[in-house]
């Protein structure tokens, strides 16, 4: 056998578990980071898709603000926790001088979903009101 070759493996013996070790440091933040960001924008479209739902069916003629709460919970039960639901204010308003109404849902989502600091934001949807015949 040469003696060099003998030498060269020797040398080179727990090489993986440290190159691996070095990969992970840089992988595990990343991986976290881009899970932490996915379920902030899940959680910001389903929110934002339940206040324009809950907008347009309180703005139905002869419907109710209650009627558009119930309907915006109703969405946000659907899909997520009942906590996101405890943020949601409707009210009347008015784009451009025609009456509309606005739901306006503020949240709290924990990073990785397990708690610690959150990150707050709030949506919105609104719709104009439809007018009896």
């Amino acid at each position: 056998m040469r003696p060099w070759l003998a030498r060269r493996g020797r040398g080179e013996r727990g090489s993986a578990v440290v190159d691996f070790v070095m990969v992970m440091v840089i992988l595990l933040p990343l991986f976290a980071a881009l899970l932490q960001l996915s379920l902030v924008l899940h959680v910001r479209n389903t929110l934002s898709a339940a206040a324009a739902e809950g907008a347009r069916r309180a703005a139905v003629s002869g419907a109710t603000l209650a009627e558009g709460r119930a309907r915006t919970t109703e969405q946000i039960l659907g899909s997520l926790n009942e906590k996101y639901a405890a943020g949601v204010v409707i009210k009347d308003t008015s784009i451009g001088g025609v009456p509309a109404v606005e739901v306006r849902i503020r949240a709290e989502v924990p990073a990785l979903g397990l708690g610690g600091p959150a990150i707050a934001f709030t949506v919105s949807g609104t719709a104009v009101r439809e007018e009896a015949p």
